[in-house]
């Protein structure tokens, strides 16, 4: 017999026809044999409403009411999927989880799970029932049991950690679309359908604002090995399988709070390009990258850093072979880029050949401020600068001076305790080799841009920004550092660039003003009109011309690209907020990932 855990979202059971089309689909997967799960959300749009009526009542209502208020939707939602299971003649029983026994940390409306106490879940299975489980929530221990939420997502969070403490045969997440799709079908109808994907283009897509899956369930599917599938409530289709590496062995008490990180890596085989004030307009980062595929250079990291006045800089990096005709390159594009061929103070270009990589990895970063500003207290503390930064959801790369790499990796391996610094492995392609680059691009319109002008180029300042930003619990998304130096009343300056959500813009905002008045850096700017459009795909690594094909299409509908960051496997643009539709769609055109099929979203 195989144990299965299905989730279903508040779509799915938004009303009792739904509730009773669900527990038929439960009660069928008993039928073929297996023991089941069900964790269930609020219906439909119910926990909007419990929010509204509490702004009814207080404008900044206490948290810990918050939660005794949320988790009452899900615990709807459990009693009528019991009734409806029991009225099919199928033994089910519901339970809230409290009941069940997931342990928090005692931090509501933002809880992780600490464990889950299986024992009294087990009982009911083996004689014969459909537990179903309160998504969502928790309490902080067994004896103050005080209720908790997990925020955003928590149901899924709840979904696949009762896979992994019951170590579950499948984890089975039912949702309004068929599956994980190439991109929102919201926006483009024609959103192809992906078979399978892994866990880390899953994560990436998940904290770029795709909604089927949250990042903490990929995180714990990822850590433990859950068999993962995304499915439709709607029909049979099998889906898409979420594919999850041969796990670390982990234990099940700290469920969710694993270690951070799990590997510092290097790689020394690099060489840096950078073209200083190129003038800000559309379709400049297309001509650049465009000659750079046309001569086959593969390039890894791609900074733009934000503008100033109407230039801005962008910097790449390439292995060390390479750096000859990739300058070459650089050097004769660059008159085409300027406003007039024969101003050298535009498009200048700059090479450095003795620098490193050095990344920060692990699933455990996931949603947790102050991990980059640990990094970046550990560098400074060994007297180690940083040229540039890199960001994702589950890496932080910087690149240094070589001949510091040896002082950095041991500072990193001390801050993280991690044993080892294996070299930077290129990105395994776990697809068939016609198959495409890119697997899917996002939106998130939920982002600020914040800048801090003028920050004193010496090891710490980092370090300081975005500690500043963790103690207010801030989650910083992209990270860019400028490659233009200027002397500011005697001392070299960069500007750094980075996101939040928007939420958050007006706190971070203050706290930096502070930070600044103190340190010596310049004007804190920030930008709320602004989204960012990723592509994602373990099949980038080797194939030149993806950055190209991506930034011309962006070019081709006068989109202009404000920053740009990458990873291994995402290449990240921000754009104006009135732009990221229309850049959504061109992308998603260029790399030919529209389906033969309309994909329709029930409401």
């Amino acid at each position: 017999m195989a144990l299965i855990v299905q989730k279903y979202g508040g779509t799915s059971v938004g009303s009792v026809d739904r509730i009773q089309a669900v527990a038929r689909r439960v009660r069928q997967s008993v039928q073929d044999g297996n023991a089941v799960v069900v964790v269930v959300s609020a219906m439909g749009k119910t926990t909007d409403g419990l929010v509204n009526l509490a702004k009814q009542i207080s404008p900044n209502p206490c948290r810990r009411e918050m939660d005794m208020l949320l988790s009452t939707g899900e615990q709807v939602s459990i009693a009528l999927m019991s009734m409806a299971l029991q009225e099919l003649g199928q033994p089910a029983i519901s339970l809230t989880g409290a009941q069940v026994g997931i342990v928090t940390e005692a931090e509501h409306s933002r809880a992780r799970i600490l464990e889950i106490k299986t024992k009294r879940l087990q009982h009911h299975l083996e004689r014969g029932k459909v537990v179903v489980v309160a998504g969502f929530q928790g309490i902080s221990s067994i004896d103050d049991l005080e209720i908790t939420t997990l925020g955003r997502g928590g149901s899924d969070t709840s979904a696949v950690a009762l896979a992994a403490a019951l170590k579950a045969n499948l984890c089975e997440i039912y949702t309004d679309v068929p599956g994980i799709l190439t991109t929102d079908p919201r926006i483009v109808p024609q959103a192809k359908l992906m078979d399978e994907i892994t866990c880390d283009e899953m994560l990436e897509l998940a904290s770029l604002g795709a909604k089927v899956l949250h990042p903490r369930a990929v995180e714990i599917a990822k850590n433990y090995g859950v068999p993962l599938v995304v499915r439709s409530s709607w029909s049979d289709e099998p889906g898409t399988k979420v594919i999850s590496p041969i796990p670390k062995p982990r234990p099940l008490v700290g469920l969710e709070i694993t270690k951070t990180v799990d590997a510092v890596g290097f790689d020394a085989d690099q060489a840096k390009v950078a073209l200083l004030r190129v003038p800000d307009r559309p379709g400049i980062a297309a001509r650049l990258f465009g000659e750079i595929a046309r001569q086959n250079v593969d390039v890894d990291l791609i900074i733009q850093s934000i503008h100033e006045g109407n230039s801005n800089d962008i910097a790449f990096t390439v292995v060390k072979d390479m750096l000859v005709k990739a300058e070459a390159v650089a050097e004769a594009i660059a008159p085409a880029l300027r406003s007039h061929p024969t101003n050298s103070e535009e498009a200048e270009v700059m090479v450095e050949k003795r620098i490193a990589k050095i990344s920060i990895a692990g699933a455990g970063m996931i949603g947790r401020p102050g991990i980059a500003a640990r990094m970046f207290k550990a560098l400074a503390e060994a007297n180690v600068n940083i040229e540039m930064i890199s960001t994702s959801e589950v890496k932080v790369s910087c690149v240094i001076a070589e001949d510091e790499c040896d002082r950095a990796i041991k500072a990193l391996c001390e801050a993280f305790e991690v044993e080892d610094s294996p070299l930077l492995p290129p990105t395994v392609v776990t697809e068939s080799a016609d198959s495409p680059p890119v697997r899917g691009v996002a939106l998130d319109t939920n982002q600020a841009q914040i800048a801090i002008r003028y920050v004193p180029n010496r090891p710490g300042m980092a370090a300081q920004i975005f500690g500043a930003l963790a103690e207010k619990n801030i989650s910083v998304d992209t990270i860019i550092q400028s490659q233009r130096c200027r002397i500011i009343n005697g001392t070299p300056a960069r500007d750094i660039a980075f996101t939040v959500a928007q939420a958050d813009a007006e706190a971070a905002r203050i706290a930096l003003e502070a930070l600044a008045a103190s340190t010596g850096c310049g004007e804190v700017k920030v930008d709320t009109n602004v989204a960012k459009v990723s592509i994602v795909g373990s099949g980038m690594a080797g194939q030149p011309g993806v950055a190209a094909r991506f930034f011309e299409s962006l070019a081709q509908q006068n989109v202009n690209i404000q920053m740009i960051t990458t990873s291994e496997i995402k290449i990240s643009c921000v754009v104006t907020k009135e732009d990221g539709i229309k850049a959504l769609q061109a992308v998603h055109e260029a790399f030919g990932l529209a389906g033969q099929d309309i994909v329709r979203v029930p409401a």
